[in-house]
């Protein structure tokens, strides 16, 4: 099938023949439907698309404008993350059931060269984290425990990482009301941990988390039942960690696809003086030597 912008170009030296014999109005008619199927192209070729990006309810939301490379070296890294693939059409937990046992996620099963990051807790709050989310236009998860988000600036630091602007939609999910162990909490205690967060963050957001991260990673079948009825589809581990200057592994000596990488909200005092910015640029400087991006978690999951 013809490109439509290139027959426009092929058509349009007689548009001005077709405006000496129709009236004005119907030649503008004409042509504007002529050229309503190539915003954005010009006459250097068509116009690349950019992946559509999804909700945390697995609708398209709009795409996010591409970084700059300037963005992305007043940061320290000396290139753009590279753009992610188009995300899947089915998500893992697509077509699951209301009380169903959440899924356990260590890792997002796909052949593309992505990872992710998510980020727990909500202890440090430093703006300049903000402004580096909005300039690189980086694709985050966060998993919130309430008395800890709550502590300082509030969730509504969180609410400007959430939508930074630009397209840009990161998820907000569940990490318990006050980060116990929750293996050793009985049944009863769980569910007033993982509810309660789920509660707190539906009023704060509108939408009830599909994703819960348990402290520590630590779970049993109370956890997997308690998440469930809470209305959690995922349970959300991980299989690398951003350490100051670059990352650990879980297996092997460097990343895999669809890796899912846990990070913190920490600042200088735990960080031994480094910041927050400076430990995710060695992230993604890492994370790029290593061929691989960042998508968003919620995309896959």
């Amino acid at each position: 099938m013809p490109n439509t912008c290139t027959t426009i170009e092929r058509v349009s030296p007689s548009i001005s023949g077709l405006r000496a014999v129709l009236p004005p109005l119907s030649a503008a008619l004409l042509l504007a439907g002529l050229l309503s199927g190539c915003s954005g192209s010009s006459s250097s070729g068509p116009a690349k698309a950019m992946p559509s990006a999804r909700t945390s309810t697995g609708a398209p939301s709009p795409a996010a404008t591409a970084p700059d490379a300037g963005a992305y070296r007043r940061w320290g890294l000396d290139k753009p993350l590279a753009a992610p693939p188009a995300p899947p059409a089915k998500k893992l937990t697509d077509g699951m059931r209301a009380g169903e046992t959440p899924k356990v996620i260590r890792r997002v099963p796909t052949k593309d060269k992505v990872v992710f990051v998510t980020i727990d807790d909500g202890a440090e709050k430093d703006p300049e984290f903000v402004k580096m989310v909005k300039d690189l236009k980086l694709p985050i998860s966060m998993f919130l425990t309430d008395d800890i988000a709550r502590a300082g600036r509030g969730y509504a630091y969180f609410d400007q990482l959430k939508e930074p602007g630009d397209g840009v939609r990161n998820g907000v999910h569940n990490h318990t009301l006050s980060h116990p162990n929750l293996r050793t909490l009985g049944p009863d205690a769980q569910r007033r941990e993982i509810c309660g967060q789920q509660e707190a963050l539906e009023k704060r957001t509108g939408t009830r988390p599909p994703l819960f991260r348990p402290p520590y990673g630590n779970y049993n079948d109370a956890t997997l039942a308690a998440a469930g009825g809470c209305g959690v589809k995922g349970v959300v581990l991980w299989e690398a960690t951003m350490q100051i200057n670059d990352m650990r592994y879980a297996q092997g000596e460097g990343l895999r696809s669809g890796d899912i990488v846990l990070a913190h909200f920490r600042g200088p005092g735990e960080l031994k003086g480094t910041s927050m910015t400076r430990m995710v640029t060695n992230m993604l400087r890492s994370i790029q030597r290593q061929g691989y991006t960042v998508a968003r978690l919620e995309d896959y999951v």
